[in-house]
């Protein structure tokens, strides 16, 4: 339980809010239960001949399968990869040919990989509020270009990302379009993204599944080139063991997200609502909103108080972030915010607070109350 201090003021540093569901969520106890008896019992390598092969071999096919009921897609076309990290890198290294147009706002896992794609890579501008529309991708579409590379919900700001028009745009110019789900697995509808798009990237722990377990999904007929040589599976195309009790806890996990969306939706929105209003109320002009049509379970904040008090949250019991968490050692100013034309200053004060359905009314007000507080102690 949280201590009273001698001014009469609670101290949160014994209770944690966790308000960092962005970079993980707890694994659902029913992906848990999926997985256990594979990583008691069949503990059999896939590709092995035996029994205990066979076995493990099956758990693989049911996951896949249940994976492209979840997403609208053939089995043939769920490809199993250790997260999103590895499913971006093969999407923007290995889908089509020649050069690849990307957004600014993209994962590093993208932005990364661009500059080993053989065909080279280009990057567009974005709006102020966070969208990359088809008029910031339009003037880079040449006959050259082969793909189009824009994410679904933006990993920092939550902005969602008008995929529908970007991918006919990209399809006009006969370039395929990708487009990173990770954050957008528990709150939008993956089959009608995937209808637009020609490939989509999923990672498991983002949606309730365990770590190191992901998916990129690829449309039949669509190129694409092996990311790990060395092994006949996922089609010759990624040589490796499958992750089996990953593959499964994953399959369960997101089929179980796309169900509840609505309700997760209904539940984030009203919870990120009350946390906001409390630090528009309390802040006034000391916070600023960042990001237009957001998903309902992020919101990214500014702060004119300085760049410790992700620091000071943290100590005081609110467990934030100040982008995405692959990154957040680097202390680099986010490249979201500066392709949002955000100067470095501003950049650096950015926090990210994202919720689950999970999260009560209580901890939002109590999290919001201490966000007011330590942000009024910076500023003094």
């Amino acid at each position: 339980m949280s201590a009273v201090d001698k001014r009469g003021e609670r101290r949160y540093n014994r209770v944690m809010i966790y308000l960092d569901y962005a970079a993980t969520a707890p694994l659902r106890p029913e992906a848990l239960e999926a997985m256990l008896p594979v990583l008691k019992e069949n503990f059999g390598n896939p590709d092995s001949l035996h029994g205990y092969g066979r076995e493990a071999a099956r758990l693989v096919t049911e996951a896949r399968d249940r994976i492209a009921e979840t997403v609208g897609a053939r089995p043939s076309e769920v490809y199993f990869t250790s997260g999103g990290t590895e499913a971006d890198n093969w999407a923007v290294r290995g889908l089509g040919e020649g050069e690849a147009v990307l957004s600014p706002i993209e994962h590093h896992a993208a932005l990364e990989a661009a500059k080993l794609r053989a065909g080279g890579a280009r990057f567009s501008a974005a709006g102020e509020d966070g969208t990359v529309r088809p008029g910031h991708i339009a003037p880079l579409l040449t006959e050259k270009t082969g793909l189009v590379c824009v994410m679904t919900v933006n990993n920092e700001t939550g902005c969602i990302q008008p995929i529908e028009e970007l991918a006919a745009l990209a399809h006009e110019k006969n370039a395929l379009f990708f487009t990173d789900c990770v954050q957008a697995a528990c709150s939008l509808d993956l089959k009608k993204i995937y209808r637009d798009a020609d490939a989509i990237a999923l990672s498991a722990h983002k949606a309730g599944g365990p770590k190191g377990a992901g998916a990129l999904v690829v449309k039949r007929g669509v190129r694409l080139s092996p990311l790990l040589v060395g092994g006949e599976q996922e089609r010759g195309l990624r040589g490796g063991t499958v992750n089996v009790a990953g593959a499964v806890g994953f399959a369960c996990a997101l089929s179980l997200a796309q169900k509840e969306r609505e309700e997760f939706c209904r539940k984030t929105g009203e919870t990120r609502a009350l946390f906001e209003a409390v630090l528009r109320e309390k802040l006034g002009n000391g916070v600023r909103f960042d990001g237009n049509t957001r998903a309902p379970n992020i919101s990214h904040v500014t702060f004119s108080a300085g760049e410790a008090l992700l620091n000071v949250l943290d100590l005081c019991g609110v467990a934030a972030s100040g982008g995405a968490a692959c990154s957040a050692h680097d202390n680099l100013p986010s490249h979201v915010m500066l392709a949002m034309g955000r100067s470095e200053k501003e950049a650096r004060r950015g926090i990210r607070f994202s919720f689950a359905a999970e999260t009560s009314r209580e901890d939002a007000l109590l999290a919001a109350e201490t966000v007011v507080r330590c942000a009024r102690r910076l500023a003094e």
